[in-house]
C-alpha cells in the first residue's frame, strides 16, 4: 500500500493517544468509531462517515473497535508537494486564509463513496512500481473534495508557515498535548531560541519546567476534586509513563497519586 494511502484496523481493542498533524488528511470511517479532541472541542466519527483533519494541528485520538469486530479505516494523505504541484498543473490557488475546524465532517456524497470502495484494491499495493498509480489516486481524491467542498481550495492550498500567535494563550490551551518543545515553538510561528525568550518573559520560568508543573497541577485537580482515575488522568494531562508521572507528583506534592484516591 502506498504510504499515501494508509489503512488502520486493531482488533477487539480501544486505542489512545495523540498526534500532531502535519499534513492535511482525508479519512473514511469504515467501521467502529474515533473520537478527536483538539483542547477546543470534542468530535465523535462513528462507521460509515468522512472526515477531512488540516495541517499543523494537535489532536488527541480515541480508537473504538465495535463490539466483537474491528475498527478500521482509511485515510488519504495530502502533502504539501503533492498539493503543490496539484496547484501548478490545475492553477487552484487560495484567496485567503480561513479558520476553520481541525476536523471538519463532510457530509455524504457519492464521489466520496466511490471514491474509498476504489481505494481498497490499493491495500495490497505496496510495491514500488504502483507509485504511478497511487499519485493519481491522490490527484482524484483532490478533484473529488474539491467539487463536493469547494471551500476547500482555501484550506487545501495555504501553503504558509502558522504565523506569530499569541504565545500565552496558546500554551494555557495546548499544555496538555505531550509533544516536544519545538513543536510548540513551531506551531507558535517562532523560533526555538525565541520561543523559550518569549515564554521565560510572560512565565518567568523555562518551558519543560512550566509544562510539568501545568500538568501535575491538572493531574492533582482531576484526581482529588473529580475523582479520576490515575490511569486516565496521566496521558490526558500529557505525561506518557505512568511511573514518570507518580515519581513528579510525589516529587511535587509530597504524596503519592494513589494517596488521593
Amino acid at each position: 500500500m502506498s504510504k499515501e494511502i494508509v489503512y488502520s484496523c486493531y482488533v477487539n481493542r480501544s486505542r489512545e493517544g495523540e498526534q500532531f498533524v502535519p499534513v492535511h488528511v482525508f479519512s473514511y470511517q469504515i467501521a467502529g468509531a474515533i473520537t478527536f479532541n483538539d483542547g477546543q472541542r470534542t468530535q465523535t466519527f462513528d462507521e460509515g462517515t468522512f472526515r477531512f483533519c488540516r495541517r499543523n494541528k494537535l489532536l488527541k485520538f480515541f480508537k473504538q473497535p465495535p463490539e466483537n469486530g474491528e475498527f478500521k479505516t482509511i485515510s488519504v494523505y495530502l502533502d504539501e508537494t503533492t498539493l503543490r504541484n496539484f496547484s501548478m498543473e490545475y492553477g487552484y490557488t487560495a484567496d485567503k486564509q480561513v479558520d476553520s475546524e481541525t476536523v471538519m465532517e463532510l457530509k455524504p456524497h457519492p464521489l466520496l463513496q466511490s471514491y474509498v470502495t476504489s481505494l481498497q484494491p490499493y491495500e495490497k499495493l505496496n510495491e514500488p512500481d504502483n507509485d504511478n498509480l497511487s499519485a493519481l489516486k491522490l490527484k482524484e481524491a483532490i478533484l473529488i473534495l474539491l467539487k463536493v467542498n469547494p471551500a476547500l481550495k482555501n484550506i487545501l492550498f495555504d501553503f504558509t508557515e502558522p504565523g506569530k500567535i499569541d504565545l500565552e494563550a496558546f500554551m494555557q490551551q495546548n499544555y496538555h498535548f505531550n509533544v516536544e518543545i519545538k513543536r510548540f515553538a513551531y506551531l507558535t510561528g517562532r523560533s526555538l531560541a525565541t520561543f523559550k525568550r518569549d515564554f521565560e518573559k510572560i512565565f518567568h520560568t523555562s518551558p519543560s519546567r512550566w509544562l510539568q508543573q501545568k500538568r501535575l497541577q491538572e493531574a492533582y485537580y482531576l484526581i482529588k476534586e473529580k475523582g479520576r482515575k490515575i490511569s486516565d488522568v496521566y496521558l490526558e494531562v500529557g505525561f506518557e509513563d505512568l511511573s514518570h508521572f507518580s515519581f513528579a507528583f510525589k516529587k511535587t506534592f509530597g504524596v503519592a497519586p494513589s494517596t488521593l484516591v
